[in-house]
């Protein structure tokens, strides 16, 4: 498997899962994630996909400043309806890190270590998405706005000529490099721009 050598520069992130621990899946149920994992999971590396792995991670890290953020004991909720735009892939993003699932998730060992539900679509937030910490109910609004985040000018009608089929090899490859190359600079230069990132405390 090769992959882009930037997916490796990119912010990672290590939590804890209770559930993993319990069934033994890692010793600790400590997990380690990177972007490739966001990428596996998705099945493509795009904008949208690097934009949510990086929120996610912010958002943990605003919620455990001083501790490994616990996988499975966050709740999340979206501006946006599940079916709207992008949401549901973000969703699936914001799953893998957190272990929040949509209705259909675990449903837990003896009441504990529930999953399904906790992930909320169409909810009254002042930003995209809020997290909230179940065990102590601290809480962020989340949002990330990629306008500012520069793209080759040739993209376009590169892409509209892979979508017609009358692109040719190099065009094609042309056009993979120029997309993959936004997303590099999505998570590696802007990967702390507070302009492109924006985490705050949540208020009720």
């Amino acid at each position: 498997m090769k992959l882009p050598d930037f997916f490796a520069a990119a912010p990672r992130i290590i939590v804890r899962d209770a559930l993993a621990d319990l069934l033994g899946a890692a010793e600790g149920g400590v997990f380690e994630y990177g972007y490739a994992d966001a990428v596996k999971l998705a099945g493509h590396s795009c904008p949208t996909v690097a934009s949510a792995y990086l929120l996610t991670v912010h958002a943990l890290r605003a919620l455990y400043p001083q501790e490994m953020p616990e996988r499975g004991g966050i709740r999340v909720e979206f501006a946006r309806p599940l079916d709207e735009g992008t949401t549901g892939v973000v969703a699936g993003i914001v799953t893998l890190l957190t272990g929040a699932a949509q209705d259909g998730g675990f449903k837990g060992i003896g009441g504990r270590h529930v999953r399904r539900g906790l992930e909320r679509f169409g909810c009254e937030v002042p930003l995209q998405i809020r997290y909230t910490r179940l065990d102590t109910g601290t809480a962020v609004d989340a949002a990330s706005d990629l306008s500012g985040v520069p793209a080759d000018p040739a993209m376009p009608a590169l892409l509209q000529l892979c979508i017609a089929g009358r692109a040719d090899p190099e065009q094609r490859r042309r056009f993979a490099a120029l997309w993959q190359q936004r997303v590099r600079t999505v998570l590696i230069e802007f990967a702390d721009d507070p302009r492109v990132f924006r985490i705050v405390p949540a208020t009720a």
